[in-house]
């Protein structure tokens, strides 16, 4: 069980949860053979928890889905679900096609409407091992919180340095971006949570989000090819704020933090937001 222990001077929380460290570790061991098995790849659904929810044809616990969640064999909280993107290992959201990224983000509305009343719910995903991925096959996390912790957590920035524009959504680059080419998604209707998104709404959503990703997949081989960076994969997270005027804030991992922001807690942003908007703009995807 989770335990959240608070700073009694600053109101900020941790979370003790020492489940978290026999989590698995496979990014450095993907290889042709798949020496190792994939607890994620169709056939092996043996090898979850039993799962909550599917997308697809096929029994329950077999092969057949598209979409599958069940609970996280390592929480971090007393409620903490996985969500994998599809059967396909080495597959993300910038390969899908549009259908099945609409279909993932109902998964994810889905599970922010289930579990709304149990606390402030947190969908993220992180891709790429320097992004935090223990597994290497795509997937999401659904995390609660009761809803008596106050979370240190951003709240949507003022729309600034436009990359997309239509009549439901901004993606832009925020004036306050900590991280370089960070990109928000945002609804133009405010006062909204996101278990409250349309169809309509997700259809669009769909495209964005994919382009955003696409985008940044592009900057990053530009940065890496100019800095002779080698060979480390393009990694970055996502997630979606769990509050009113919602919004997806994606991250890039083109830096590390290091001891002046973890000493001083401010944030070094390498990239002037308004350049980077420029950009990304600038991207033939």
């Amino acid at each position: 069980m989770a335990k959240f222990v608070p700073d009694v001077k600053t109101q900020r929380w941790i979370v003790i949860a020492p489940a978290r460290t026999a989590r698995p570790a496979d990014t450095h061991v993907v290889s042709a053979e798949k020496s190792h098995v994939c607890p994620f790849c169709p056939g092996n659904e043996c090898e979850t928890p039993p799962e909550i929810m599917r997308l697809g044809e096929g029994e329950k616990e077999k092969p057949g889905w598209k979409i599958r969640v069940f609970p996280n064999k390592f929480p971090i909280t007393d409620i903490h679900e996985v969500i994998v993107h599809s059967d396909k290992h080495d597959k993300d959201i910038q390969d899908f096609d549009l259908a099945h990224i609409q279909l993932l983000l109902s998964v994810y509305r889905s599970r922010f409407q289930t579990h709304m009343t149990d606390g402030h719910v947190i969908v993220f995903s992180n891709h790429g091992e320097h992004a935090g991925a223990s597994l290497a096959h795509p997937h999401s996390q659904v995390v609660v919180i009761p809803h008596q912790i106050n979370l240190d957590a951003l709240v949507r920035e003022p729309v600034m340095n436009i990359l997309e524009e239509n009549d439901l959504f901004y993606t832009y680059c925020p004036d306050f971006s900590q991280w370089p080419y960070e990109v928000w998604i945002a609804p133009k209707k405010e006062g909204t949570n996101f278990a409250e998104t349309t169809d309509e709404e997700l259809k669009i959503l769909s495209g964005l989000l994919q382009r955003a990703i696409r985008r940044l997949y592009k900057k990053y081989e530009e940065i890496a090819t100019k800095k002779n960076h080698g060979t480390l994969p393009f990694a970055y997270n996502y997630y979606i704020h769990h509050g009113k005027d919602w919004f997806i804030r994606i991250i890039p991992r083109l830096v590390h933090r290091a001891g002046f922001e973890l000493g001083t807690g401010l944030s070094v942003n390498v990239a002037d937001p308004t350049d980077a908007a420029k950009e990304l703009m600038g991207i033939d995807i």
